[in-house]
């Protein structure tokens, strides 16, 4: 499903394409086959349609429908999924204690996967083999969550994509660049087999691809613009 953009777009989103945040929005807009418009945000700077659309935290991504907009990337994941339920597979599960499940996960993701990426990045100061070591024992949890969400199955969500699969999912291409920039090894087959099989499904999925861009692309932008946006 390819985005098109229309004159009164019924969702655009707001946001920039390196961003994982963002990443997550579209993968979950692609499952659930919803056209969209995606309204680049300018580099340094917040758009006054941003700041219109999310006051209180001024940041990117957000999902406006209608004109409503909906704020924080998981967040929308889950309205996207609410509100579009009739239409592709469902992103959370059923059942309570998985869906709790994924959300914890998902949660984790968060805590402790983005402050060391951008450090690794060179984007903020900070010790870079702290950092590597923090991503990489978040993976190594992740690796057994993957055993025990997957059951076996491809994804997190099981046989198809899911709310943790897109949590996680949208950090793959930035974990990849660092592993190049910062010559440190995170995805490791030998030691996460599942997951490093799990990231080449996922980034390979047809909701997945056409959004999330090659390592190279990653590692020119960082290299471009992380000083630059460091410095402001």
């Amino acid at each position: 499903m390819s985005s098109e953009k229309q004159e009164t777009a019924a969702v655009r989103v707001l946001g920039r394409w390196p961003s994982p945040f963002v990443i997550r929005v579209l993968v979950a807009l692609r499952l659930k086959g919803v056209l969209y418009e995606l309204v680049e945000e300018p580099m340094g700077n917040r758009s006054e349609l941003l700041l219109a659309s999310n006051p209180v935290h001024k940041k990117i991504p957000v999902l406006l429908h209608h004109g409503k907009a909906v704020s924080e990337s998981l967040i929308i994941v889950q309205y996207v999924d609410e509100v579009w339920a009739s239409q592709g597979p469902a992103i959370l599960p059923s059942d309570p204690y998985a869906r709790a499940t994924e959300r914890f996960w998902g949660q984790y993701v968060d805590d402790k996967l983005p402050s060391a990426i951008r450090v690794l990045r060179g984007k903020v100061a900070g010790d870079k083999d702290e950092a590597a070591a923090q991503v990489a024992a978040a993976l190594q949890h992740l690796e057994e969550a993957c055993v025990q969400c997957g059951q076996g199955k491809d994804y997190f969500g099981g046989d198809s994509i899911g709310y943790l699969d897109i949590a996680l999912g949208s950090h793959v291409g930035w974990v990849r660049a660092v592993e190049r920039m910062a010559r440190v090894s995170l995805l490791d087959a030998a030691k996460l087999p599942s997951l490093a099989a799990w990231a080449d499904r996922f980034c390979a999925h047809p909701g997945v691809a056409d959004v999330m861009p090659d390592t190279d692309r990653f590692v020119e932008f960082s290299v471009k613009n992380d000083g630059v946006l460091k410095a402001n």
